[in-house]
């Protein structure tokens, strides 16, 4: 899940065309935190994938949605 996770979280941040600077300073996360979320390093909380979904223009959902890599 942790996997799946990081990969959304990567492929919104990039459809949404932020750097991971630009995605942490507007989900109010460290860019560390965003790099490992996106590495599937960090294990997210219901509230922190709100506000990091919220931070993309995107929902929850679309952050644990399956993908062809799976």
């Amino acid at each position: 899940m942790r996997q799946l996770v990081g990969r959304n979280a990567r492929r919104l941040r990039l459809k949404a065309g932020m750097t991971q600077e630009q995605f942490a300073e507007k989900s109010g996360f460290s860019q560390q935190y965003i790099s490992g979320l996106e590495r599937g390093r960090r294990n997210p909380t219901v509230v922190t994938l709100f506000e990091l979904a919220s931070a993309l223009n995107a929902t929850p959902l679309d952050m644990i949605a399956p993908d062809r890599n799976a």
